[in-house]
């Protein structure tokens, strides 16, 4: 089945409020207490039970939630989707959350009307929510990525007219099925997919730029978070680091990440199902753009291509796993983007990919929380660092490590590295997270 640039923008690029793990949970909670018609009344009487898999309940543990005033925590998600989410609204599901739907989840979660249960041998993003309501059950399930409700039933019975459900096209699952496709495209099939881009597609990568910068804005002049993109800009200030396009990349994609993971109640941009990924894949591209002599739609075709390659790349790795997405995937996605901007042909772009992940292959998902920026910091300006070097003539050689004569080869070992290499360790990430959490530390 063949695919277009416009069907890589729909699936893989949407606005997300919150951190896409436990916004998922809120979904699959919103969705499941949904169709028992939960009243205002009803509330107290609501009670949840929610299964997820290992990398979720890690992305999801420390992670503050929008709108809540500082609150994490699955748990949490889990009852605010279900008191006061809209299901309708995909990964904005949350926007609607109000301080009575605050204050009603926090009584829910205190009279332990909530269960979290850790899947500990399930792969792949899978979350499932049971919501019960005196003697009437319902239930959600989000599976593959996280807007993807696949199945829903109430009382036993499968409940399968809902809009709720996505995921589902005609020759099967559609994600796996475009993820299959970008697979086996070489890059230069992935560079041509821009070619594809038209007015409307523009105008849409436009309206991602704008969510992630109101991100980056609230984050630089409030240094909220870890204040990385703040101490960023004050060191520019004191000219105790240059203000160049490597820095402003690191400046402006941290500051937006140190809002998003601080709980700043304005959507991100997503790319593969990740705001981080999103703000990764378009901010250092963004900020690059004004040190070059270049058109708008110059640099929104090279967002479309950084995201063209983030899905690329995330095709091979999964949406979730021991490797930080940001740095691997949405950091290739970047830098195929700043060395198309700067001028490059497919040899600069293919070697930016190669000199990025040799760079970054190591760097690890710890889950979501306010260090993120550390990593987005580095993955922007590793990511522009890499342009630069291509252009430059810098070559690695295919004898180094994982890196392969092929940027797709590339991709696939980095794939492989991913789901079969670092599966033990995505469990002990998990064990020490755990541990935290028992200590009292999450």
């Amino acid at each position: 089945m063949a695919f277009s640039v416009k069907d890589v923008l729909r699936l893989q690029v949407a606005p997300a409020l919150g951190c896409t793990e436990p916004v998922a949970v809120a979904l699959a909670a919103a969705a499941s207490s949904s169709l028992l018609c939960v009243g205002q009344a009803d509330r107290s009487r609501l009670k949840l039970e929610v299964w997820v898999d290992p990398n979720v309940y890690k992305n999801g543990l420390a992670v503050t939630i929008p709108g809540t005033g500082g609150l994490s925590g699955l748990d949490t998600a889990a009852a605010l989707g279900a008191l006061g989410g809209d299901p309708v609204l995909g990964l904005e599901v949350l926007d609607p959350v109000t301080e009575v739907v605050v204050e009603a989840a926090k009584d829910m979660l205190r009279q332990g009307r909530v269960a979290l249960n850790l899947l500990s041998e399930r792969r792949g993003l899978h979350i499932r929510a049971l919501a019960r309501l005196d003697d009437r059950l319902a239930e959600a399930v989000v599976e593959g990525q996280h807007d993807a409700i696949v199945s829903l039933s109430l009382d036993g019975k499968d409940v399968a007219d809902s809009a709720l459900l996505k995921g589902k096209g005609p020759g099967g699952n559609e994600m796996a099925e475009l993820e299959a496709w970008l697979r086996d495209l070489p890059l230069s099939k992935l560079i041509a997919l821009t070619d594809e881009l038209d007015a409307e597609d523009l105008a849409f990568l436009e309206e991602g730029v704008r969510h992630n910068l109101r991100l980056a804005e609230h984050g630089l002049k409030t240094g909220c978070g870890m204040g990385v993109g703040k101490t960023f800009e004050r060191l520019a200030r004191q000219k105790l680091m240059t203000r160049d396009m490597s820095l402003a990349a690191r400046m402006l994609t941290s500051a937006a990440a140190d809002a998003r993971m601080d709980g700043v109640k304005l959507p991100a941009m997503s790319s593969a199902g990740s705001g981080n990924h999103g703000l990764t894949a378009v901010l250092p591209i963004w900020a690059v753009k004004d040190f070059l002599e270049c058109g708008r739609d110059d640099a929104l075709r090279a967002i479309g291509l950084s995201h063209i390659v983030t899905a690329s790349v995330k095709a091979h790795t999964g949406r979730l796993s021991a490797v930080c997405g940001c740095s691997v995937a949405a950091g290739a996605g970047a830098t195929a983007g700043v060395a198309a901007l700067l001028g490059g042909d497919l040899h600069h772009i293919a070697g930016a990919i190669k000199i990025l992940i040799e760079d970054l292959a190591g760097v690890i998902c710890d889950g979501a929380k306010a260090g993120c920026a550390l990593k987005l910091a580095t993955a922007a300006g590793t990511a522009v660092q890499a342009a630069l070097f291509s252009l430059h003539g810098m070559r690695i050689r295919a004898t180094d490590g994982i890196i392969a004569e092929s940027p797709e080869q590339t991709m696939r070992n980095v794939g492989q590295l991913s789901t079969q290499g670092m599966v033990e360790t995505d469990r002990t990430i998990l064990a020490i997270m755990i541990d935290k959490k028992l200590a009292g530390y999450v």
